[in-house]
């Protein structure tokens, strides 16, 4: 079932992807060469609980960590670990604040001091499918406007998308109807009405689409090795057009 929203409780969201944003911000000059994925997940742990906030994640489904943390080739769902980052990595910082019963959620790929043409190039057209995804949440559009906007440009620009994970409607859990693929036909699927909120999280690869499972069972990697990039947005819905609540420009 899909819950729409009230006007309070999107700006209570809205305050909770304020903070959000903030932690990605912060992590633009903290993450460089040398730093651990580790130290990331105690950096955003300390942030979030000095402004009286939690991660969400942590305890999900037994998941042990605040934070997701997806090296290269991992696609998402990355654990934190104590290996040092190299120049020249990418890395998805993935996580979903709680503040004050209020959810947001977002991910962020981060470049690891200079980075080859080849990645940056990655996570520009990855950045920009997920502005086109956003462009289509609106009033009486339908969910597969959000995907065909997505796929075409991403492979138009020579990328595949991965189809293993989706967005989702998000509110007083982490994952609520609709899911929201970064694929599919323009006008077709649910009909996107006032008060949903969902993520928008495209996952853009190189190399196939395909993905494969590490033992963990939780993080997915490219079938080919190749390099993978993300961005996600928690968006309100309104009658004045998609709402970034977890917007880092505002």
């Amino acid at each position: 079932m899909i819950k729409r929203k009230s006007k309070r409780e999107i700006e209570l969201m809205h305050e909770a992807g304020k903070l959000l944003a903030g932690v990605h911000k912060e992590l633009r000059s903290f993450i460089k060469p040398g730093v651990t994925t580790m130290e990331i997940e105690n950096f955003v742990e300390k942030y979030l609980a000095e402004r009286g906030a939690t991660g969400e994640q942590k305890g999900y489904q037994g998941y042990e960590f605040t934070t997701c943390a997806s090296i290269n080739d991992e696609i998402c769902h990355g654990f934190p670990r104590k290996e040092k980052l190299e120049q020249g990595d990418i890395v998805t910082i993935d996580m979903v604040v709680n503040l004050n019963g209020a959810l947001a959620d977002s991910a962020w790929t981060h470049a690891v001091g200079e980075i080859s043409e080849e990645a940056q190039r990655l996570m520009d057209v990855t950045k920009t499918s997920l502005y086109k995804g956003i462009e289509q949440a609106k009033v009486g559009n339908r969910i597969g406007d959000i995907g065909h906007a997505i796929q075409s440009y991403a492979e138009a620009e020579g990328y595949s998308v991965v189809k293993d994970f989706t967005g989702h409607g998000i509110g007083e859990s982490i994952h609520e109807d609709p899911y929201i693929p970064h694929f599919g036909e323009a006008g077709k699927g649910a009909r996107l009405k006032e008060g949903m909120v969902i993520t928008i999280e495209p996952m853009l690869n190189i190399g196939s689409w395909e993905s494969r499972m590490d033992e963990n069972n939780w993080t997915a990697r490219t079938v080919d090795g190749t390099l993978s990039a993300q961005y996600e947005h928690t968006v309100a819905i309104t009658k004045d057009g998609p709402i970034i609540l977890t917007e880092q420009e505002e």
